[in-house]
Formats: structure tokens, sequence, C-alpha cells
């Protein structure tokens, strides 16, 4: 239980000068400031004391850390912690019980020695219901209260046992925290056995190739040794030059460990070089990460790999949202998870289409899968429906060559889409897939096609076509992919109607707020007393992006880094994107969390959601994540003078 203690006065002018340092009460006038320095009292607690434990202690103060320091964590009821993070001098805690005027949702723990300066929680309250400023500063960490305060009860339902003491791990420890040496460099003319004899010795597993310049070129792995030299019988005299693979896959050393794993698994390699200001400091690799993290998305990702036969791809699809949920409580953010999502689901994809070309044989031409929708902006959750086409090489113009073209990728389309219904991947409603021969042509036409959108737009066809706008790059010759990119990048920002139509469309729908600040649900059918937090809430900022991306010809297609890309090309203020971002991101949360308690109970998963079964903070971030919609069509309004 927390101690007991009594606060005792505090210097009003020790706190004013504290506060003047802090936000947001530096963003107070003089006298409010001053005001509100003699509300505070100050208490001491010593090292290991538990200031506030979940779900017990009544909140009567918000703590503002003034000398110390505390650790902040949960707990589920079998003991397993959860460690959220640690905070110093100027750090808080509090906040969000007497926001939602509920006991305390985390515990709270002296590291060391700590003085806190505490205010009433009503005159916190006060401050927080008359200063929107106060209100802003307090919510827009939104996301990360959510996620943890959201799966404190799946905590204690879990399946698989305990929370591991490390599961926090792929989210606050850093590349550089796990380096265990500094790199060890070979030159590109020394050869294979005795590189293979320094590895030894050295008892590593991988050597960095430095050329004549001593700029580092390329990497060597025992599996090299293995695969390319022993197994081929190839001469260990031979330089290592011409073995190694180049160039080295390189990550900075601030990344956090989730982004290690994500990018050697989308390049599919185990090994990275380590950069701390533009110097490789080491390398890491993929068992580095697993020896801490124990169970990982790598062995799912393993798996799939290993699969050499398209049914063995049926079932692993299913295993994907038990990653995901390992995921949020390490603490994954929702654009964590929508990567992690992504990941899988295109490893699926790519060694699905991989095995169904070894068993057609070759193309008659180079071609591309196409990801559009979700897909394509790297937004998937769980059961997405099939978002997909098909681009091949233009084919020599004689009905031969035509026709041989259309066979083969009829077959091939069709087969694709009907092997990945069976991995779990829901049929497009709309029929945008690979296996419909409108979405299954050469390149010279689906520039035909994003040339009549944009040239002379119906405002149904562009709204139909929207999802074409967001495609990237699955399988295949992604060089089609890019120029057709490049190409629209280019073209784009000159269409002016064309962009004016999307603006419009951007306008039609509204934020489900009544005029007194109430949510707007359905009012009759299946989702009756629901609120549908995709197309009302999510839509509007995924078109938002998109609109002002075509229209500084910017190429990501995800919407968050469509977002970041126009607010670092300065297109749009700093201020806009840190709203548009946060309010995003907090639906997405919801949506994600929703969406798992739903598998978990044995339902499909679906975006609409009951307002009733959310908590006050909730309710009031999400209607604070609405507001912004309105913030977006006045600018939308502004930019593109458009008339509703």
């Amino acid at each position: 239980m927390p101690l007991p203690t009594e606060s005792h006065a505090a210097d009003p002018q020790t706190v004013f000068d504290f506060l003047k340092q802090q936000l947001p009460f530096s963003e107070l006038d003089f006298i409010q400031l001053q005001e509100l320095a003699r509300q505070f009292t100050i208490d001491f607690y010593p090292k290991k004391t538990l200031i506030l434990e979940q779900g017990v202690t009544e909140i009567s103060s918000f703590s503002l850390i003034y000398r110390g320091g505390v650790r902040v964590f949960l707990k589920d009821i079998e003991g397993g912690v959860t460690l959220k993070d640690f905070r110093g001098v100027g750090g808080s805690f509090g906040a969000l019980g007497i926001i939602r005027g509920s006991k305390a949702n985390l515990n709270v723990e002296t590291v060391e020695d700590t003085f806190c300066f505490l205010l009433d929680k009503n005159i916190f309250l006060s401050l927080i219901q008359g200063n929107s400023r106060f209100s802003q500063y307090y919510l827009k960490s939104f996301s990360e209260d959510l996620v943890n305060t959201a799966y404190a009860e799946l905590r204690t339902r879990k399946p698989h046992g305990v929370q591991t003491p490390d599961a926090f791990y792929l989210f606050s420890v850093t590349v550089s925290d796990i380096v265990k040496r500094e790199p060890e460099i070979c030159h590109v003319s020394e050869n294979v056995q005795n590189a293979a004899k320094r590895m030894t010795d050295l008892g590593i597993g991988s050597l960095l190739i430095q050329d004549q310049s001593e700029e580092i070129v390329g990497i060597i792995t025992d599996k090299d040794l293995r695969t390319k030299v022993v197994a081929k019988g190839l001469d260990y005299s031979l330089p290592v030059g011409e073995i190694m693979s180049s160039p080295v896959q390189k990550i900075s050393g601030r990344s956090i460990c989730f982004d290690a794993l994500l990018q050697m698994m989308n390049k599919q390699v185990h090994h990275l070089a380590v950069e701390r200001q533009e110097k490789i400091v080491g390398v890491v690799t993929a068992h580095d990460i697993m020896v801490n993290q124990g169970a990982s998305p790598l062995y799912l990702f393993r798996e799939i790999s290993a699969q050499q036969h398209i049914p063995g791809l049926y079932e692993l699809s299913a295993k994907i949202p038990q990653v995901v949920r390992a995921l949020v409580e390490e603490g994954a953010k929702a654009n964590n998870i929508t990567r992690m999502i992504t990941v899988l689901n295109d490893h699926i994809v790519h060694q699905l289409l991989t095995l169904l070309y070894e068993e057609m044989g070759p193309a008659p031409y180079k071609f591309c899968w196409l990801c559009l929708g979700s897909e394509g902006r790297k937004e998937q959750t769980f059961k997405t429906d099939q978002d997909n086409a098909l681009i091949y090489e233009t084919p020599p113009d004689n009905w031969d060559n035509i026709k041989e073209g259309k066979l083969y990728f009829r077959r091939f389309g069709n087969k694709a889409i009907e092997h990945l219904e069976r991995c779990g991947y829901p049929l497009c409603k709309g029929e945008i897939m690979a296996s419909n021969p409108k979405w299954r042509k050469p390149y010279s036409v689906w520039r035909n096609y994003f040339d009549k959108w944009m040239n002379a737009p119906e405002p149904q066809e562009v709204l139909h076509a929207t999802i074409f706008f967001d495609f990237r790059p699955g399988y295949g010759a992604v060089e089609l992919a890019e120029n057709l990119r490049s190409y629209l990048s280019k073209v784009a920002p000159q269409k002016g109607i064309f962009l004016m139509h999307l603006a419009k469309d951007c306008l039609t729908g509204r934020a489900p707020l009544t005029f007194f600040k109430n949510f707007i649900v359905e009012k009759d059918g299946k989702h009756k007393n629901r609120l549908d937090l995709k197309t009302r809430g999510i839509v509007p900022f995924v078109d938002f992006a998109r609109l002002m991306a075509l229209r500084y010809g910017i190429k990501e297609t995800n919407t968050l880094a469509r977002l970041q890309a126009l607010a670092d090309g300065e297109f749009i203020a700093h201020d806009l994107y840190s709203e548009t971002r946060d309010a995003y991101e907090f639906q997405m949360q919801l949506r994600l969390v929703q969406q798992l308690r739903m598998l978990e109970a044995g339902n499909n998963p679906h975006n609409y959601l009951d307002p009733a079964e959310l908590s006050d903070l909730e309710k009031q971030t999400l209607k604070e994540a609405f507001a912004v919609v309105d913030r977006i069509r006045g600018y939308i309004t502004d930019q593109f003078r458009v008339v509703e």
C-alpha cells in the first residue's frame, strides 16, 4: 500500500521559478502563474516509496516532480510487470486519474529520494476546464495512455501466462544499447579462408568489407561462407569481395529495436550496420534482438519464409493477431502495429506469389503486383479486404504477343486471388483485385487510366479512383510501379480541376458530433447506436493526406508519412501537422484495440464502436480528435477556395 504522507507549504517564489520553466505552466501570464504558485504544497518521498497504487489509490492531487524521479508501471493479477516509463524532474503524475475521476490507473514508485510539488485536484481540474492549452497538453499523449489503460484488463485475461519482464523491450531499447563491440573490418582483397579463420578466432558471425578508399562496401557472414563458398565448392583463395553482400544495410543507433526488427524483415537480412554520426560503430543481428526479446514476430516471419508449398501458408495469417496482441502489450502504438501487420501480410503475399511463379513458369513480360487502398498505405488492420492489381510491361503491338500476356496474367491473377482468399484475406466487394481483367493491364493502359481520372474527372469516378492513387509495389518488377508513381508525382500537381474534385470529396463527410458535442451514431440497422470510426473518423485524415501529397508531388503513400513529408516541406503548418497526426493515431489505436477485442471474443472485426463502452477520457479525447476534422475542412476550404 502507498505510504500515508502529509504535504507542507511550499515557498511560492521557488514554485514560481520552477513552473515558468515547465510546459504548459510556462504559457500562463505572470499574474496567473504567480497566483497558481501559491496553491502548491511540497512533499518528500524516500526511495522505493509506492506513491500511487493501480486501482487502489484515491488521487487527491496533481504531482509535479521537483527533485528525484519515479518509475511508472502496470501489474496484472498474476504479478507480471509492464514498465511504462521513468519520469524525472519536470515530469508529472496523477493527471489522468483526476481527469477521469478514477483511482490511480498506474503504479508510481520513487527510484530515488524525491520531492514533488502538489496541486489540489479541484484546482487542477479548473485549470483543465478553463484553459484549452492545459487540456491539450495533458491529453496529447492520449495514445500512450490509452493503450496501457485499455489493455490493463486484457493483460489480466492473458491466455499464455504471466507478462514477460522484457515486455517493453522492443520499444524502449535503442539499437546502440545492444551493440556488443566495435565492428570487425577486412579489406575487399582478403581471401575467404583468412576471413573465415578470423571470424572463428574472434567468435563472430560477420565481417564488414572495406575498399581501397576505406569505405565500407559490403559484408560477409557465416551464412555466406556456407552457401556461397562451401556449398558451391569454390576456391577458398577467392577474395571476399566476390562473395560479399553489397551494399550494407544500415540503421541509426538512435532507432529502437522494433525498427531494426522491421528493417531486417523488410530487407530479409539478419545483420545491420549501426551508424552514429555517419560512422559505423558496430553490427547488430537478429539474434542480438531475439536473445533479449524472447518470442518475436521474427519467428512467424521465418515460418512464412520456410513454406515451400502454397497450402502451407493458409494457416499462417491466422497467427498475425497473436503477434499483434503481444506488440500492444509491449507498448506498441497504432503506427507500430500497422507497420508490423503490413510486413507480415506482405511477406505472405510475396512468398505465395514466388511459389505461384515457380509453379507456372516464367512470365512473358516483366510484371509487378500492386497493393492498393489500405494495403498500399501500409495501414492494414485485421482481415482487411483484398485490394490489389497487376501491371506488366507493354507488349509489342501484335495480337500474338498481347494474347500471350493476357492468358498468362489471367491465370496468374485468378490463382493468386484464390490462394489469398484461402489465406484468410476476404475478397474485395468492389472486385478491385488482380482477378478482374480491368485491373490487370500493361503499363501504357495504367498510365492512360490515371490520365483519364486526372484530365477529365467526373466526381463519382474520382471518388471510385482514390483507392488507386495509394498504390505501391508488392512483388515483381518494382520499377514498373515506381515509374508510374514518378509520373503521377510530376503530373498530379498540375491538374487543378482534378485536385478541386478531390478537395470537394474531402468536404462531403462531417465529424460525427452534434452541435452540443454529442456523438452521432447509427439510428437503426445492424450497428444501431454505434459509431463508424473508419468512415466518419479516420477516412477524413487519409483523404486530406492524399489530397495534399498529390498537390505537392509527394511520393509517400502512408498517411503519417505523407503528413510528415508535408510538414518537413513546410507545405502545412507544424501545429496542423501535430494535431492531425495525434488525432489520426488515436483513432487508429482505438480501432485496433476494439478489433483485437472482437477477435479474442471470437467475432469478425469491424469498424463500429459503441461510445457507451468508452471511458470518460476516451470519449473526451475521441471528441477532440473529431474536432480536428473541422479544422481540416476549414483548411481545405481556404486552400482550394471550395464552396460547400
